[in-house]
């Protein structure tokens, strides 16, 4: 009695009448959203289609399963020629929720996690089928709707299969094991030196001589690669280079390749080459561009969308008098659907790199008549050519602690435990990378290279760890300014440079107003910024250390000093010279002890240390800032080198990282410890003399 006067009965009937209808369409747009924005996260950083991605990715799954629970309680009606029409086309919809629960091409796995679980979404393939074939089963009376539904069941199960077996591929153990070459043996030792022996017993002077081959990285023949296409460069690399996704080693001779097509090539082409080797890594772990693009993906796919073709024609003329006319419509709603988005998925794998890899390589008729068509879906806006964001997150500490950015609903925020989230998010910024920074930072990793390349092999991966004392020792500062990187841990060594560069920033510009900074003066503050982003937003791309603790600590110390100067809510510039003007001829350790872990006025140490360097030793303000510039690249590559690539690997899903490129750059010239220095095709030939 209570239910019947809470929820009208005009309610309750409507609930009843349109919950399976609803929920069908609703399946339907879901897998609509993700189809078509599934694919911008590899080049956008907004938050807000992030949040409508993941709703959507999961939703799409709960709202499929939940119809087709509804589908298989409702059919308790009686079988045979008696079974209600309306049963009848409903169940007509159980394989069109077996599509939808198979996922569009462009999204198979939200996050890396989801591909670990591949074994539930096997047990989820089976157990939905069941159903599914269940409602079918008792809807079953002969009617032409019947017989469609069996081949409508097919595409359903290859959706479905398709998923599963991608997810499956894209796991860690598996990805693995599929570039696992067969277990080498290597040369027969006991043979070799069973021999070596019996010569030796015979009376015969044997000598073993060891031949190799060249080994020299910087002095390796580039085989043409000048005049090969960057795509068909990136693609080779991308099946060499994925070792690194899955935690092996790489060869020497895989590094030779690569490094002498990047040692003959510029800053543009290099991160080009990078850029493309990221788009083939993202499509391997989150979308079915793999197997889409493969042979059997094109036989299935034809299979798919001819069936659907010919379902919907065959529905087009079939009789439905019978049914009711809101369930024809929803039907015919389910079948557009699924044939526009074939289509469009289709188009999306004519536009992709991996079809325009493969005309290319293709001479016949039908290789040209698909170019032809590929030109034309390529004129359409499909959010497919871009690969990546191609911007800087930029955070600083200064402009965090001044508040200059009003809050609004404060209050709502801290009750509802957002407040610190969303301040973090309020002070992110995103710029576009500049040319200049791409070209420095490829110089100096190229002469990093080089560096490596010319020391004993033991020593190479030495290189790869430097941090900043590289530069430091390079330009004779080591003693005066060693401590912000060798005495202290890498994520003190960010704030303490962070804060310094802002600091000289400011100086400089407050000397001379009237004057352009300069190119390496601003890739610095957007290095600086930037690395500053990912200590505050994204620590697990960085060595593992009390980063987030010390930066709260320095915000704490920073907004007291600005409260107390009344300077909240002033202008970096201000606040900049008011720190600079504290006295720091006493350590601060030795006033504060070590309680607190802020670096803030370690940090106004070092920038007073770093401007002391013209007016000490006679250097140009330009000479400071390249210097300046040359640290923070060595502690980019530092933190790229570190992080793991399971880091990497999830940022790509957020409109990628400078770090990941920088990461991937660095492998192809030498600089990971995930290489293998020794040489590894040494052969021992006997000599009897």
């Amino acid at each position: 009695m209570t239910t019947m006067q809470l929820i009208p009965e005009s309610l309750r009937k409507l609930w009843n009448e349109w919950e399976l209808r609803g929920m069908v369409l609703a399946s339907l747009a879901l897998q609509i959203i993700l189809i078509l924005i599934g694919n911008w996260r590899k080049h956008s950083t907004s938050n807000k289609l992030r949040i409508l991605l993941w709703l959507s990715y999961l939703s799409a799954d709960s709202v499929a399963t939940v119809a087709l629970g509804i589908l298989s309680s409702n059919q308790e009606e009686s079988q045979g020629d008696s079974v209600n029409p309306k049963v009848v086309i409903t169940a007509f919809w159980a394989p069109f929720l077996l599509l939808h629960l198979g996922g569009p091409d462009t999204i198979t796995a939200y996050s890396l996690e989801d591909n670990e679980l591949w074994l539930r979404h096997l047990l989820g393939l089976f157990v939905q089928v069941v159903v599914a074939l269940y409602v079918a089963f008792r809807a079953w009376s002969s009617k032409e709707l019947n017989f469609l539904a069996i081949p409508m069941f097919i595409v359903g199960m290859i959706k479905f299969g398709e998923r599963t077996w991608v997810l499956r591929s894209a796991s860690s153990e598996h990805f693995r094991d599929s570039m696992l070459h067969d277990p080498d043996p290597g040369p027969n030792y006991a043979r070799y030196m069973e021999e070596y022996c019996s010569k030796r017993a015979q009376g015969f002077r044997v000598n073993s001589v060891e031949l190799g081959g060249d080994n020299s990285l910087v002095d390796a023949v580039v085989d043409g690669t000048q005049n090969v296409a960057i795509l068909d460069k990136a693609y080779d690399f991308f099946e060499t280079f994925k070792l690194l996704c899955a935690d092996l080693i790489l060869s020497f001779h895989d590094i030779v390749h690569s490094h002498s097509f990047l040692e003959n090539t510029n800053s543009d082409q290099a991160f080009e080459v990078i850029e493309f080797e990221l788009g083939f890594m993202y499509d391997a772990f989150y979308t079915k561009s793999v197997l889409v693009s493969s042979g059997l993906g094109c036989i299935l796919r034809g299979i798919t969308v001819s069936i659907t073709l010919s379902v919907f024609i065959a529905f087009l003329f079939s009789k439905k008098q019978a049914y009711s006319g809101v369930d024809v419509i929803i039907t015919y709603i389910l079948l557009i659907g699924a044939i526009v988005l074939e289509s469009y998925a289709v188009a999306l794998l004519l536009s992709s790199d991996r079809t325009r890899l493969w005309l290319n390589k293709q001479k016949n008729m039908v290789a040209r008549l698909m170019v032809l068509l590929r030109s034309a879906v390529s004129s359409v806006p499909l959010g497919y050519n871009k690969r990546w964001s191609n911007t800087l997150a930029q955070y600083n500490l200064i402009t965090f602690c001044l508040k200059a950015k009003p809050t609004k609903c404060i209050s709502v925020q801290k009750f509802l435990f957002i407040y610190q989230l969303l301040e973090k998010y309020r002070y992110k910024e995103l710029v576009d990378i500049p040319t200049e920074l791409k070209e420095l930072i490829f110089e100096q990793l190229q002469e990093k290279s080089r560096i490596g390349s010319n020391v004993e092999a033991s020593k190479r991966k030495q290189v790869c760890a430097r941090r900043g004392d590289q530069v430091l020792q390079k330009a004779h500062c080591l003693k005066e300014l060693g401590w912000t990187i060798n005495e202290v841990e890498f994520d003190q060594s960010i704030l303490l440079w962070h804060i310094a560069t802002d600091l000289c920033y400011y100086s400089d510009v407050n000397r001379n107003s009237n004057s352009v900074p300069s190119e390496n003066c601003e890739d610095s503050k957007l290095l600086s910024n930037y690395m500053m982003y990912l200590l505050v937003m994204c620590p697990f791309m960085l060595p593992n250390g009390i980063g987030q603790i010390r930066f709260r600590d320095t915000c704490a110390e920073a907004e007291e000093f600005f409260k107390e100067k009344k300077i909240m809510k002033s202008g970096e510039r201000k606040a900049c010279t008011k720190l600079l003007d504290v006295c720091t001829d006493i350590l601060p350790s030795k006033v504060k002890g070590d309680r607190s872990k802020s670096v803030l006025f370690d940090a106004c140490r070092l920038a007073k240390a770093l401007q002391s360097l013209e007016s000490d030793r006679g250097w140009s303000n330009e000479r400071k800032w390249e210097f300046v510039s040359h640290v923070w690249v060595e502690m980019l590559s530092y933190a790229a080198n570190q992080c793991r690539w399971s880091g990497h690997a999830q940022q790509l899903r957020r409109g990628g990282e400078l770090l990941t490129h920088v990461w991937l750059l660095m492998a192809h010239l030498g600089l990971t410890e995930q290489f293998q220095i020794s040489e590894g095709h040494a052969r021992a030939k006997l000599i009897v003399e």
